[in-house]
């Protein structure tokens, strides 16, 4: 029941992000689908996944959305798409359904969790600690970027 609810907070965020009209909007409803896909893969039993979902797709890739958001401005694109709305709601009515179709036979198959798996968390923390470290570093600067961009540009300006 948790899953299937987080599964409609999935399906919502990423529904709004292409709904929305403002660009910044859009990254912020991205940044809650990441959330809530590395709550999904935390329920399910990979918690290292989930980590690296929530810092790289949640926190550094929201982060690179903004800063060139920023750069380019929140102008919306005014042409109109390329595929006719029929067209592309059957090829996504399509998509779900041969989705569906290949992954239904799997729902009975016994998904082995990490505890049952031999080192598994010790060979993701252990022996990928330059990993872990460069992953910090990259979370550190997409921390200082955003606390730059959102800083107050009149006192730097009269500083120059």
């Amino acid at each position: 029941m948790l899953n299937a609810l987080i599964a409609a907070g999935i399906i919502l965020c990423a529904i709004q992000a292409i709904r929305v009209k403002k660009l910044i909007a859009a990254a912020l409803w991205l940044a809650g689908c990441s959330a809530l896909t590395a709550l999904m893969l935390y329920l399910l039993g990979a918690p290292e996944i989930a980590v690296i979902e929530l810092s790289v797709g949640a926190g550094l890739v929201t982060v690179l959305f903004v800063f060139a958001i920023n750069i380019i401005g929140d102008e919306a694109p005014v042409r109109m798409p390329a595929i006719p709305p029929l067209v592309a709601w059957l090829l996504v009515i399509l998509s779900f359904g041969t989705l569906a179709y290949l992954n239904l036979p799997l729902l009975e198959i016994e998904v082995p969790t990490l505890v049952t798996i031999p080192m598994a968390a010790s060979s993701i923390w252990e022996d990928r600690a330059l990993d872990v470290i460069l992953q910090i570093v990259l979370i550190f600067a997409g921390v200082l970027g955003i606390i730059n961009l959102i800083s107050d540009n009149s006192s730097r300006e009269s500083k120059a």
